[in-house]
């Protein structure tokens, strides 16, 4: 826990302006890794994906693998940016025991992809995020220090090093800096990351798993004052690993930052490291410079130089991005901002959207995704697009209830044997006696035996107060146990009672 002196976030943005910059890793989702040919598969046995290459044993030779070369070409393409004719790979030298080689392959001053952008809209107004390069280097391993109360190094009883990450193609996307975000610059970074999660997404070229760390996010914060021309001391909190995460790193070091200065210290540049269980950042270690990691052209791979015909190519085979997505969507179902925005942040777009491809209307697959799934989802703490039903379930229950053979209520029902394994919406049906009551001579019973049952409600119909007839429709759905149809039994009362 953090025993610094923070300043109250509000009065922190009072007196200063933060400027940010996030670089994010992506792994790629390639089958083999970057240079060598071991798989990529997550979650094997530590170190049964490895090579020579990949461990960098003395005579190894790396060679490019040419989907991830296509993969952050389409990602540059996708940010809008442009793609150089020529470029190469460089050293980038240090010792930690998660790099075998004691170097990384990786790109520094001649980067693949530069000068893009990305548009963000936080409550109404959009945010350009300029990006400074895309660029490809190859993952490291993952370092397990066991035992201590934290997992990190410090205090802990020994460490083991699994290689099976090394050697991924991860793709590196740094913006430029992001100023006049004011106090909406948490919900910046936060709508910045969430939105290039899903252009990566959408792209096709990786599945961006944030908890899986094939996305993570290296959060940079400074602090100047008011009305000042000179930027502050940036501090780096190193591989945020959460949406919500990036946002809650930044509004903390924004406060953390303040304090230091309204107390007339200096921010030290540092990586830092974000604490999930109290949303804090704790230091981490000095800020290396890039002499620090003796760059120079990597000697055994040819430098890179994309055909504009290769480009172009791929550019053709992009598919439609998330704000093009969202603009048509919106067009098509005529929904507002911000229930639009509400779809978007509950993962539910293309759940609703498969589900109206499978027949449903626009609105019903909101409703039951936005309402009824959302709200289970919720109960069982699980993502929307983990619940055992499919947007073809949904679809069909829509269909039940709009040809009339059940009704909302019902539709529940539907759902909970869906989702409790019970089989299709229509077996679910058919197991379950879930049909609606419409036939008359059923219903017909029904209602003699309520009217009889409720006397002075019956006389106030027959005296012609037909709002009255709701007393009646609600005895019926229960008598029948919502199976009845309300509209047609509201029908049926006030013509027995009024003709």
């Amino acid at each position: 826990m953090s025993t610094e002196t923070l300043v109250p976030y509000d009065e922190a943005l009072a007196r200063y302006e933060p400027v940010l910059g996030i670089e994010t890793h992506i792994e790629l989702g390639t089958k083999t890794k970057m240079f060598c040919g071991c798989a990529t598969e997550f979650g094997a046995e530590p170190n049964t994906q490895v090579c020579p290459v990949c461990l960098g044993l003395p005579g190894s030779l790396p060679v490019t693998n040419r989907s991830a070369i296509e993969g952050i070409i389409k990602i540059g393409l996708a940010l809008n940016c442009s793609i150089v004719e020529w470029c190469r790979f460089a050293r980038k030298n240090y010792f930690y025991p998660d790099m075998p080689k004691d170097f990384q392959i990786s790109q520094y001053d001649e980067p693949l992809c530069v000068d893009g952008y990305l548009d963000v809209e936080v409550e109404g107004e959009t945010y350009r995020i300029e990006i400074e390069r895309v660029h490809m280097e190859e993952d490291t391993g993952k370092s397990l220090h066991v035992g201590g109360a934290t997992g990190r190094i410090h205090g802990a009883d020994h460490s083991l090093v699994d290689y099976n990450r090394a050697g991924i193609p991860l793709v590196e996307i740094v913006t430029k800096p992001i100023v006049a975000t004011g106090d909406k610059a948490p919900l910046v970074a936060r709508a910045y990351a969430t939105e290039l999660r899903e252009l990566v997404r959408a792209v096709g070229v990786s599945d961006v798993r944030m908890e899986q760390g094939s996305m993570r996010c290296d959060v940079n914060v400074s602090l100047m004052p008011k009305g000042a021309s000179e930027w502050g001391t940036r501090t780096e909190t190193k591989n945020v690993n959460s949406l919500r995460s990036v946002e809650r790193a930044v509004r903390f070091e924004i406060e953390r930052q303040a304090g230091v200065l309204d107390a007339g210290g200096k921010v030290i540049q540092e990586t830092r490291h974000f604490q999930e269980a109290t949303g804090t950042t704790t230091s981490g270690r000095s800020k290396e410079e890039a002499q620090d990691y003796r760059y120079f052209p990597e000697p055994d791979l040819v430098p890179m130089a994309p055909s504009r015909e290769w480009v172009e190519q791929l550019r053709a085979g992009l598919p439609e991005l998330p704000a093009a997505r969202r603009r048509r969507v919106q067009d098509e179902w005529g929904v507002a901002d911000k229930e639009l925005q509400d779809i978007v942040n509950a993962g539910a777009l293309d759940l609703i959207e498969d589900t109206v491809r499978a027949g449903a209307e626009p609105a019903a697959a909101r409703k039951w995704w936005m309402n009824e799934l959302s709200r289970r989802a919720t109960e069982q703490s699980v993502e929307l697009a983990s619940l055992p039903v499919t947007p073809a379930d949904v679809a069909r229950v829509s269909a039940l209830v709009a040809e009339g053979s059940i009704n909302d209520k019902l539709a529940r029902q539907v759902f909970d044997g869906v989702l409790a394994g019970e089989g299709t919406p229509d077996e679910v049906v058919e197991k379950r006696g879930l049909k609606v009551v419409s036939d008359e001579g059923q219903l017909g019973s029904v209602i003699d035996e309520v009217i009889a049952a409720n006397p002075d409600v019956a006389d106030k119909i027959r005296g012609g107060k037909v709002a009255a007839a709701g007393a009646l429709v609600g005895a019926v759905m229960k008598a029948t146990r919502g199976q009845a149809d309300a509209g047609r039994a509201r029908e049926l009362i006030i013509e027995k009672l009024t003709s």
